[in-house]
């Protein structure tokens, strides 16, 4: 078995500017809707949260060795489970890419502390 990985690190004051200079238009270029219900209450979604989000998609793009390619943010999406656990969904060009590349499965973990979020995707190649 062979395997990927790929891990970012995320300022949350980076997330919270972003948020702040840009609002709803940066929310619905980066997140998909589940995404920001699952920070925070509508309109006001926690940047904490939303920084351990967008360090998981760059993992990803990272593990899936993305390089030159245009993948939209919403191709990846990050999945609350039932009892609290992270999981990815990829759609469209980034379901495409991890298909060609063999990657059958995805792992993701996340962390945020100290200002920081921090996301480590291992994909597996079957």
């Amino acid at each position: 078995m062979a395997i990927r990985v790929g891990i970012d690190l995320v300022s949350v004051e980076d997330v919270r500017a972003s948020l702040q200079a840009h609002g709803p238009r940066y929310l619905e270029r980066v997140y998909t809707g589940r995404e920001i219900s699952d920070c925070g209450p509508a309109g006001n979604p926690d940047a904490q949260r939303l920084a351990a989000r967008f360090a998981a998609k760059e993992a990803t793009f990272k593990a899936l060795r993305v390089g030159d390619s245009a993948i939209p943010w919403l191709d990846v999406e990050v999945r609350r489970g039932p009892e609290g656990e992270v999981e990815l969904a990829l759609t469209g060009r980034a379901a495409a890419l991890a298909e060609r590349q063999g990657i059958s499965e995805l792992a993701l973990s996340f962390t945020h502390e100290h200002g920081c979020a921090v996301a480590v995707v291992i994909g597996e190649i079957s």
